[in-house]
């Protein structure tokens, strides 16, 4: 049997930038990618923390040490710029595989690794 894990979080960034003329995605500080294990492409969902909208998109690499969390397209109406929120990825797995499995969370601050 093969379920659906989290892999990996973002917990707690800052929107930086919401881009309603851009066809879609959300923009994310290669730093926090590599921290997270996320990639470029790689489905995410987003949950905003002032609002409590949900959504799921995909990640485009942002420019490294930017801090940069920009939604874009339609996500930008659902968002504000200074909003928190947590962007969190999933896996398959095997069930066994998964009751070993260690995702990465990640607890930036101001959009930095420390």
């Amino acid at each position: 049997m093969m379920i659906e894990v989290l892999k990996s979080k973002l917990h707690c960034v800052t929107v930086t930038e919401a881009n309603l003329n851009y066809m879609g995605s959300i923009t994310i500080d290669e730093d926090l990618m590599d921290a997270a294990g996320l990639i470029a492409g790689e489905k995410v969902q987003v949950l905003d923390n002032n609002n409590g909208e949900r959504l799921e998109t995909y990640i485009i690499k942002g420019k490294r040490g930017s801090g940069c969390i920009c939604l874009n397209g339609a996500a930008a109406r659902k968002v504000q710029v200074g909003d928190t929120i947590i962007i969190i990825s999933y896996a398959l797995m095997d069930f066994e595989d998964a009751k070993m499995f260690q995702p990465k969370v990640v607890f930036p601050e101001n959009n930095r690794i420390v």
